[in-house]
């Protein structure tokens, strides 16, 4: 593989390509033969089938028409009902981006429009989607990479060739092993570190949101962790305790790829502006900054549920649905030739939701499993539909006395879930008509669900496009953006639902809004987002009635409002998790389990070794396992 740029152009015509680069690990070659362009002669479909690699062959900037001409030919071949809003041009990769309301009409029936484009401009043309709730964050990411382009185009190149370009390493023997730096029996920063003789692989790098300090940090000082010889980091899903770390890295020196959705992508940086500025609020020096957070965008590369791609020279990467949040991820490593196929869940719902598919089970090899185990406990059961309908009930109840529901939620997953239920039973009639507060960020990541419809099930796709139109468009949606409009909202009468981070009332508006609600008895606080023990919403959902604030001086708040339990959750219960490991296609040789509180690890580690007689393991923090 170390000279496979030269292989390619050995069976492709000598003449036709001008110049061959990486794109992780995608080779693009260029060419400045406009007919070559055009019509290849089959020749790189060819050179795709010999070498098994993804190959795009594009026009070599020099040919490319002129941007301002080449806006205006477009303007008159895209009907304007596909509502476009931005053409954006990267030169240094020949790429046209346009960004329309309409993708399918832009890109016209089978593609026609944008072979035309490519005829007349010589541009690539990639046409994404106009979110409907318009997001200044998507709009800034999106910004960053073109701004940013030949940067781009560099490091994409740089990552191919630490894929290509042969091993680093002495390889003596053979093997691989996961050392355990967080999540190992605990919730919360979860981190793990895959090595084999060549690679250094981070999975996942989150904090939790229960801990002060340092002891809210993965175990980044173990032995076997040095920055500087990590390779690749893959993210499951955005959330804090999974990928809240991040940019910390980049903060002391790391410079490679991340891997994961775009979904992932978007929805992690937006949670992370937002930890730096609760950070900022209470007083503290933020961890990183935003530049670490622009670096981090910069740096990540994102992949569709089941595209396979290489991200060192032995091991390759395949993402599949988690069903947990939008663009969550079951990361799958096939190490080595064929030597071992390891699968770690992330965060996992194996059920189909209001918003998602459930989690995929089906894979191509399958030797070592690792499953996250937050609600594997034997007592673990939900009864969905019951708790749904007991969901209605509160809501029902408080709004007919007049007063206000509060609800902390987790920025992604459970808040749109109950957007989709709460607009459902407005519309049928089933709840009181009031407006439902979607404070801040909540609605930045709303906007995100709109943008990705691809990453949702099969129903809310059709809702989109069909004649009920998009629930997050429904007008007993409100924005909320500013301390100003949160006052307004505290004070004014009749009953309303506020959706607020954080969802462990660790921070954010949703402190601010029970700092001020909890004495009312006519209003209501729904839990429905797991709570570590040691959080402010663990002790108000375990009964605590009084509690000491500190804000600037200490004064007791009294809990006088109703609090509710719904244990619904983006998470897979102990029926799933069990039904998701005898669904497992082909069954693994051995589940590890992670990601739980220790008695629930231990719970689940002896039942799927009693029911299916697998090798299981609960590992501790720092413990490495050799699983080849």
């Amino acid at each position: 593989m170390a000279d496979i740029q030269k292989e390619v152009l050995k069976v492709l015509p000598a003449d036709k390509i001008s110049d061959i680069a990486f794109e992780g690990a995608n080779i693009v070659l260029y060419t400045k033969d406009k007919e070559y362009f055009l019509d290849n002669k089959g020749t790189i479909r060819e050179a795709v089938q010999q070498f098994k690699k993804r190959m795009e062959l594009r026009p070599d900037p020099s040919i490319c028409m002129d941007p301002v001409k080449a806006e205006k030919e477009i303007e008159k071949m895209i009907p304007k009902e596909a509502g476009v809003t931005q053409f954006i041009f990267d030169p240094p990769r020949s790429q046209l981006i346009i960004h329309a309301e309409k993708p399918g009409v832009a890109i016209g029936k089978q593609g026609e429009i944008l072979r035309e484009i490519s005829a007349k401009t010589n541009w690539v043309t990639v046409v994404k989607r106009v979110p409907p709730i318009r997001s200044k964050l998507i709009e800034s990411i999106r910004s960053v990479l073109y701004e940013n382009a030949d940067y781009r185009k560099k490091f994409l190149d740089k990552t191919g060739h630490r894929v290509y370009d042969g091993w680093l390493r002495e390889k003596k023997h053979e093997w691989v092993r996961v050392s355990f730096l967080g999540a190992a029996r605990q919730v919360g920063r979860t981190c793990f570190l895959l090595q084999t003789p060549e690679s250094r692989i981070l999975i996942d790098c989150g904090i939790d949101p229960s801990e002060e300090g340092t002891e809210s940090y993965p175990y980044l000082d173990a032995p076997e962790f040095n920055i500087s010889e990590i390779d690749a980091v893959v993210v499951t899903h955005s959330h804090l305790d999974h990928s809240g770390l991040i940019p910390y890295l980049f903060k002391f020196g790391y410079n490679g790829p991340i891997y994961c959705t775009a979904p992932t992508r978007d929805v992690m940086a937006l949670l992370q502006l937002d930890m730096i500025k609760i950070q900022r609020n209470e007083g503290k020096d933020p961890i990183f900054t935003t530049e670490e957070i622009r670096k981090m965008v910069l740096h990540t590369i994102c992949l569709d549920y089941e595209e396979v791609t290489d991200i060192t020279p032995d091991v390759r990467l395949t993402l599949y649905n988690a069903g947990h949040v939008i663009g969550s991820a079951i990361v799958h490593f096939n190490i080595g030739n064929g030597l071992h196929n390891l699968a770690y869940t992330g965060d996992l719902k194996y059920a189909r939701t209001n918003l998602l598919e459930a989690g995929n089970t089906q894979f191509a090899r399958l030797e070592t499993l690792m499953i996250e185990s937050t609600y594997g406990g034997k007592g673990n059961i939900m009864a969905e539909t019951e708790a749904d309908d007991y969901m209605v009930k509160v809501i029902k109840d408080t709004f007919e006395r007049g007063g206000k529901v509060l609800m902390p939620v987790l920025g992604s997953g459970r808040a749109q879930e109950v957007m989709m239920i709460v607009e459902r039973l407005s519309r049928e009639g089933r709840i009181p008509k009031a407006p439902v507060y979607v404070d801040g960020m909540l609605w930045d990541i709303t906007a995100i669900h709109t943008a990705y419809p691809e990453f949702l099930n099969r129903n809310v796709r059709q809702s989109f496009y069909g004649t009920e139109g998009n629930p997050f468009l429904s007008d007993i949606f409100k924005q909320v953006g500013s301390n100003k409009e949160r006052q307004q909202i505290i004070q004014e009468e009749g009953p309303c639902l506020i959706l607020a981070t954080s969802g462990m009332l660790q921070g954010g508006p949703s402190v601010e809004y029970l700092k001020n609600l909890a004495e009312g008895s006519k209003h209501s606080l729904i839990f429905s987002c797991y709570q570590p023990p040691g959080s402010l919403g663990h002790r108000i959902r375990e009964g605590e009635k009084e509690i000491m604030m500190n804000d600037g001086k200490s004064y007791v708040m009294k809990i006088n409002m109703d609090v509710h339990r719904v244990e619904i959750t983006n998470h897979s219960d102990r029926r799933q998790l069990m039904n998701f490991i005898k669904r497992c296609n082909p069954q693994p040789r051995k589940v590890i389990i992670v990601h739980g509180e220790s008695s629930r690890c231990l719970d689940l580690a002896a039942s799927i070794h009693q029911q299916f007689r697998i090798e299981t393991v609960a590992p501790k923090n720092l413990d490495v396992i050799r699983i080849k």
